[in-house]
């Protein structure tokens, strides 16, 4: 006898095949999945675990103990599909991916879905058809082949799959300006829907009270995100090199020896340079507090005057959509980013743009010298508000024909981590 199914209507199903846990780091696809609860029932798929990640992981050991179908709340379930160790690996990959379309189905069976609207799959896995779906979506959130590394696997695959994969699919979706247009040279229609922002999460940023990790209220700019190569670290170098005399006036946000406060927030994975990371760190005016809630990025973003976005000039960046833009415009912070497609399309008076070192720095100290107003504060949220994830999920929505009125209750904030 099977397990009995969860309460609730599930018909008219939409399958979201997550790329991230859903209770961490909080991305594209948690944010466009719950967004989705507003017009049908939603089942997540984490990222399937392997009992290996769950001896040396406390979340990923978490994940292993609710394997199977959890309830999140009305409206929404999570599935975890189980992995054989080295899931990644080349010989290995496909036992996974059937062991998650396996799972997929189960699932939705299980749910009593007479009929699943949608599967969205925001990655290359062949993950469609799995629940006799009525629409596939293709969900490109990223440079798939320039990001090969980050994956574990080869271009090559990676190329062949990213042929077939919107070629498979009803509905193509592209998040970053380069994306969409990669598609639309390839013969596909391409929704273009950028990344949004969670703004009534920001709007009370200066009544938070701060992390006590935080230490004071002085800092000048701060990073909110994942520590890897991805980040240029000449940048924060710079930062927190600067020359008092060149920069704003001496005073807040200055550290012993003149430059910078910088305020780091998450996790440094293993791609990051650790010696020179390390070397970054030494400097007495760095503050680096690790990973940290999600719920609590108000909280440190209150410590900052200006949110930073140093990125490579990368295939794998100039493909992306940094969510913590329009996060930091959210929380009433000036921005400094580099030269990012995503970031030009945003076309913002609100973030200044820098190519080089000299440039990133230069533009931090004109950031700081604005007076912070209450009515700067307000324009930079309405800029944001404007960019909601709800009116993502909208016209996501509409493009997949789905009608509003399916969801059980209102949203519900969401735990996870800080990148």
């Amino acid at each position: 006898m099977g397990a009995p199914a969860l309460p609730g209507n599930w018909d008219g199903l939409v399958v979201v095949c997550g790329t991230t846990p859903w209770h961490g780091n909080r991305f594209c696809d948690q944010h466009i999945a719950e967004q989705l609860t507003r017009f049908a029932p939603v089942l997540y798929v984490d990222p399937p675990v392997s009992p290996v990640e769950a001896r040396r992981d406390p979340a990923a050991a978490r994940r292993w103990r609710e394997l199977g179908l959890v309830l999140e709340r009305p409206g929404l379930a999570r599935l975890t599909p189980p992995a054989p160790p080295g899931k990644e690996r080349p010989g290995i990959k496909p036992v996974t991916v059937s062991l998650t379309r396996a799972a997929m189905a189960r699932a939705t069976r299980r749910l009593g879905a007479r009929r699943v609207a949608a599967v969205i799959v925001p990655s290359l896995n062949r993950l469609f058809g799995a629940c006799g779906e009525q629409r596939r979506v293709f969900y490109a959130k990223d440079d798939y082949v320039a990001g090969a590394e980050l994956m574990a696997t080869v271009p090559r695959r990676l190329r062949r799959r990213e042929r077939l994969q919107p070629a498979a699919a009803d509905l193509v979706v592209a998040v970053s300006p380069v994306l969409a247009e990669r598609y639309r040279r390839s013969g596909h229609e391409v929704l273009f829907l950028p990344s949004g922002c969670d703004a009534p999460r920001f709007a009370a940023t200066d009544d938070t009270p701060l992390p006590a990790d935080v230490g004071h209220a002085g800092a000048v700019a701060g990073f909110v995100g994942h520590l890897s190569d991805r980040v240029d670290v000449a940048l924060l170098e710079a930062i927190a090199d600067r020359d008092a005399d060149r920069g704003a006036d001496r005073g807040a946000g200055r550290g012993a020896d003149g430059g910078y406060e910088l305020l780091l927030v998450g996790d440094r994975q293993a791609s990051c340079d650790a010696n020179r990371f390390a070397s970054l760190l030494a400097r007495p005016n760095v503050r680096w507090v690790g990973p940290r809630p999600f719920a609590a990025l108000p909280g440190y973003l209150r410590a900052v005057r200006v949110g930073l976005v140093p990125y490579t000039d990368s295939a794998f960046n100039r493909a992306s959509f940094p969510l913590k833009t329009l996060e930091y415009l959210a929380a009433g912070r000036a921005v400094v980013a580099t030269d990012l497609p995503a970031i030009r399309w945003l076309d913002s008076e609100h973030v200044r743009v820098a190519r080089r070192a000299a440039e990133f720095v230069d533009a931090v100290d004109a950031a700081v010298r604005v007076p912070l107003s209450p009515a700067l504060v307000a324009a930079r949220r309405a800029f944001a508000a404007r960019h909601s994830w709800s009116a993502r999920g909208e016209r996501l929505a509409a493009a997949m024909g789905l009608t509003p009125g399916a969801a059980v209750r209102p949203l519900a904030s969401v735990g996870g981590e800080i990148g």
